[in-house]
């Protein structure tokens, strides 16, 4: 059957390699041209290399991979199978040998959650082996030109025109494939100004991106038109989708639940409130991160890339 396209409390497990070498080098300040040897992404790239990729299984033929950036997730069936991101291209080796792992089919589609690096360094070769890239329209437009994240302190060059999406939409698509109904949706603007989140009916599987980094401080692209108001309006979009039982993928982070979901959505809006209550005061941002509004929710939230400053600073910038 042709595919057919329609507009429309887990143990968290040991970091990998690469993981582990972007929490040190985040905050540092952050693969394409103008790459400093300090960069953040550079050194990303060097580890993702070296990393192992580890395969979970789920249900309906869906699993995830990590150590390649942000989380991946492939379902498998008789028709080949679809991507939710795409890995950072040094990992394709090792991303190759796990999609090997999970069935002979080749990859015919990759949707992209948003445009960052770390989910569609992979188009490409992806691509030249015959799959097709699905995204929002809004991740057409960064890859198709240079775009600098400040927060990292890197530009980006246009992505090679097999790793921009041929499929894009601007609200929602839905992927009728490998007798699942896969619904891509967009609300807006949200960690950037290009995400989408997927949903997998048949499986009861939602691929967050980006959008929920499952037990740690989120990374939210003020650069690039996101904000911390617009991605809990998402996180609450996201939780009118997922059902009791409905299986949660972060872009970072394990494998989650809606309850976990619900707790994310809880911090983002108690920092907001206090952030927005210290800016109002006239606070600079120093003197808003020595006062600490995260504090009650570093131990569990700030131990991965984003630490507690580094997260009031960017709650701080989208108000």
């Amino acid at each position: 059957m042709k595919p057919i396209l329609a507009e429309g409390g887990a143990r968290r497990p040991r970091l990998p390699l690469c993981v582990l070498v972007l929490s040190i080098a985040w905050n540092a300040g952050a693969a394409r041209a103008f790459a400093q040897a300090t960069s953040p992404v550079v050194r990303i790239n060097e580890a993702a290399a070296k990393a192992d990729i580890a395969v979970e299984r789920l249900r309906g033929g869906i699993s995830v991979l990590t150590g390649s950036g942000g989380n991946i997730v492939v379902f498998s069936s008789p028709e080949g199978k679809l991507l939710v991101d795409a890995g950072i291209g040094v990992s394709r080796p090792k991303i190759e040998a796990a999609l090997s792992r999970l069935g002979p089919g080749p990859v015919k589609y990759v949707v992209n959650t948003h445009w960052h690096w770390d989910h569609t360094d992979g188009n490409e070769w992806l691509h030249s082996l015959g799959a097709t890239i699905v995204a929002h329209e809004g991740v057409l437009r960064r890859l198709s030109a240079s775009t600098r994240v400040e927060d990292w302190d890197y530009t980006f060059r246009p992505w090679p025109a097999g790793g921009r999406p041929a499929v894009t939409f601007k609200n929602d698509k839905s992927i009728k494939f490998g007798g699942e109904a896969v619904a891509l949706k967009n609300f807006g603007i949200g960690h950037t100004d290009g995400d989408a989140v997927v949903y997998f009916k048949r499986a009861d599987v939602l691929a967050l991106g980006d959008i929920f980094w499952n037990g740690h401080y989120p990374f939210i692209d003020n650069s690039t038109g996101g904000g911390i108001d617009e991605v809990i309006r998402w996180v609450n979009a996201s939780l009118a989708l997922a059902r009791d039982k409905t299986v949660i993928v972060p872009g970072h982070g394990p494998v989650g639940t809606r309850a976990q979901l619900v707790e994310f959505r809880d911090m983002l809006v108690a920092v907001r409130k206090s952030v927005a209550r210290l800016k109002r005061e006239g606070k600079s941002p120093d003197e808003v991160v020595a006062a600490r509004p995260t504090a009650a929710f570093d131990a569990k939230w700030g131990g991965f890339v984003i630490d507690g400053a580094f997260f009031t600073r960017l709650v701080y910038a989208g108000l």
